[in-house]
């Protein structure tokens, strides 16, 4: 199997939904920019968050498998996908990419 690595590449924040929607909270989302972890038989890294990860595995799990090339042609580079986690109001936008076995 493949090891792919994830890079949180952006967070884009809705201020204006937050105030319509969300109840105030003390504490969100770890996840940083720039941060990476690296996947390993196409499990979840330790310290990713778990939300992130569903949205993500199942395109880490067909990477890790050597399958690409999703949506026929959607991204650039075919072993890799650009994935946003869930969270409605902050969401982190993530490219995961197959990297060569050590």
């Amino acid at each position: 199997m493949k090891k792919v690595r994830i890079t949180a590449v952006r967070q884009t924040v809705y201020p204006d939904l937050m105030a319509r929607f969300e109840n105030p909270i003390d504490h969100t989302c770890d996840v940083r920019e720039g941060q990476q972890w690296i996947s390993t038989d196409g499990k979840c890294p330790d310290g990713l968050c778990p939300s992130a990860w569903q949205s993500m595995r199942p395109f880490v799990e067909s990477l890790s498998q050597g399958k690409g090339n999703f949506f026929d042609g959607w991204m650039q580079n075919p072993m890799s996908a650009m994935i946003s986690c869930n969270d409605g109001f902050r969401p982190f936008s993530f490219y995961i990419e197959v990297i060569e076995e050590n």
